[in-house]
């Protein structure tokens, strides 16, 4: 069967990667994909990325099976427009997305159900919003409310932080995000204190399936310093999701949300993000929802996944995924970012990359923001690669990691030297 992977990201690409080694699977797409997916024989990029324009050609190509990857063709309701169309596509609808895609939604949902989460406020008046900040002290989380590519939360450890991120988000919109009212919005939120970890499932609107723990990497720097990105790195699985804190995530989390918005008459498909925060005790919070897979936790989960991805997609789109038992390679994954030159910020785009090695079983420089051209790849994006190795410990994965980041060049490339830290220190 042809399959249709949407987005162009490294998350995409190792979705793209795996759905390519399923025997049922003739051909992969990738829209509009990288310049990792263009160098991969297997696969073939489509440059559309108009919803609907994307759907007649999905049409035409008779693609049998699509996955959304990235937030915004979600919330632009990319699943919709296919589904109305009679086409099979795993991923949530425009309503569902907006537990991603509105802070203040979801928030709102989770206090409506009673799922653990931080205490909050929601502005669109700045003064308001200073006065909250002043209330409440610092440390403090402000997020824009909106898809602001993974970029747009700060946790303001003083409260001149605190203040400059609400001019910042609401009074000068420097991310341009406009929740689905319009205009500028920002959710405030309590500092929540523990250890961070990603909860990956998939859902058939009834059915969960949990993916294997990974925790990432948000901060620029090592000893997680500097500022919030989109993730620098990660691995899999991740020690502080122990057995009781997976069951209780599953328990006071997952099944609340799916079952919460199935009573909102938003019944929800495709993967659900559950950023945890775990306290000393093991007890999660949550601290967002995303609507689908993690980037970079999907390079070192698709990793690890032995799994036909065609199958487990395909239960998941026609409500079986009750009849899926996922297998897992037992040795740890482990992705190391490497960004361009001023990310988070200012990356630099037009740098050439040399030294990338061919794929291997278990070692994959997933691609994210590349492009191939002439025979050459260069730096398009922010985030560029994802080097994602198999080891038989965090350890050797680290290690393996970093060999092969060495070997990989473009001008003024930054990556962190200790992914995988808190697994060798806890």
């Amino acid at each position: 069967m042809k399959v249709l992977v949407i987005g162009g990201g490294g998350r995409e690409h190792a979705m793209a990667w795996k759905l390519s080694q399923s025997p049922k699977v003739t051909k992969v797409f990738v829209a509009p994909g990288n310049g990792g997916t263009a160098l991969n024989s297997k696969l073939e990029n489509v440059a559309i990325t108009d919803v609907r324009e994307l759907r007649i050609w999905a049409q035409a190509e008779k693609i049998s099976l699509s996955v959304v990857g990235p937030e915004a063709p979600l919330a632009a309701g990319v699943v919709d427009e296919f589904r109305a169309h009679g086409l099979r596509v795993f991923g949530p609808t425009q309503a569902a997305a907006q537990l991603e895609s509105s802070k203040a939604f979801s928030k709102a949902f989770m206090r409506r159900h009673g799922i653990p989460t931080a205490d909050y406020d929601t502005f669109t008046d700045p003064v308001a919003a200073h006065a909250f900040v002043d209330r409440l002290g610092a440390p403090i989380v402000i997020k824009a409310d909106g898809l602001a590519a993974g970029k747009g939360v700060v946790v303001a450890m003083t409260l001149k932080e605190a203040h400059d991120a609400v001019d910042f988000m609401l009074v000068d919109n420097k991310y341009g995000v406009t929740h689905n009212e319009g205009g500028a919005r920002v959710v405030i939120e309590a500092f929540l204190e523990g250890e961070e970890a990603s909860f990956i499932v998939l859902c058939d609107g009834k059915n969960v399936l949990a993916l294997a723990t990974s925790q990432d990497h948000k901060r620029l720097k090592d000893g997680d310093e500097g500022p919030n990105t989109g993730g620098m790195g990660a691995y899999s699985p991740a020690p502080v999701v122990t057995a009781d804190v997976h069951a209780r995530a599953m328990r006071e989390i997952i099944l609340p949300t799916i079952r919460g918005m199935e009573k909102d008459g938003i019944p929800y498909t495709g993967f659900l993000y559950a950023g945890l925060m775990i306290d000393a005790k093991g007890h999660p919070k949550t601290l967002e929802f995303n609507c689908r897979m993690g980037d970079p936790e999907t390079q070192p989960i698709l990793m690890r996944l032995k799994s036909d991805l065609a199958d487990v997609l395909g239960a998941g789109v026609d409500g079986k995924l009750d009849q899926i038992e996922l297998q897992w390679d037992r040795r740890t994954a482990l992705g190391v970012v490497m960004a361009a030159h001023g990310y988070p910020e200012n990356p630099r785009k037009g740098d050439t990359i040399t030294g990338l090695l061919a794929d291997a079983d278990d070692a994959v420089a997933f691609h994210a923001g590349t492009a191939l051209k002439d025979g050459v790849v260069s730096v398009t994006g922010g985030r560029v690669l994802c080097v994602t190795v198999l080891a038989d410990s965090v350890k050797q994965a680290q290690q393996r990691a970093y060999d092969v980041a060495r070997n990989i060049h473009f001008d003024g490339a930054q990556y962190r030297r200790d992914i995988g830290f808190r697994a060798l220190k806890g």
